[in-house]
């Protein structure tokens, strides 16, 4: 596969670019992430996702861990170049971190932020006791 396609996208300044991972079926957001060239590209050849974790400083094979893949069936990006949006297959319905099929859990009622979401496996039981 050539990477001139790479060749469009507008990185930041630290060389990443913003993603949004969005439910093929449903259209819910998933999660948001960051991605560099290189995850970008990967993500790209093994159609899942593949992520930079700022806070790790390195690739992050969505799943790796919990077995959560996301089967990356779309990939589309912004009219300014500089926003990518992934459509994927969440393996196991579970996406976020917390045990919860989207990150984006709470949600701002009057003035407090309340759960909205169910935690669908306790995270002990994904990650053990990390």
């Amino acid at each position: 596969m050539s990477e001139a396609w790479l060749e469009e996208i507008r990185f930041n300044d630290d060389g990443l670019i913003p993603v949004i991972a969005q439910d093929s079926e449903s259209g819910k957001v998933l999660m948001f992430a960051w991605m560099n060239r290189e995850s970008l590209n990967l993500t790209a050849q093994k159609k899942e996702a593949v992520y930079w974790s700022r806070s790790r400083q390195k690739l992050w094979h969505k799943g790796e861990e919990s077995g959560h893949v996301q089967q990356v069936l779309d990939m589309y990006f912004d009219c300014d170049e500089d926003v990518i949006l992934l459509k994927v297959k969440q393996a196991g319905g579970i996406a976020c971190h917390t045990g919860r099929e989207s990150c984006f859990y709470r949600q701002l009622q009057g003035d407090e932020w309340v759960e909205v979401e169910s935690v669908i496996k306790d995270p002990k039981d994904i990650y053990g006791n990390k």
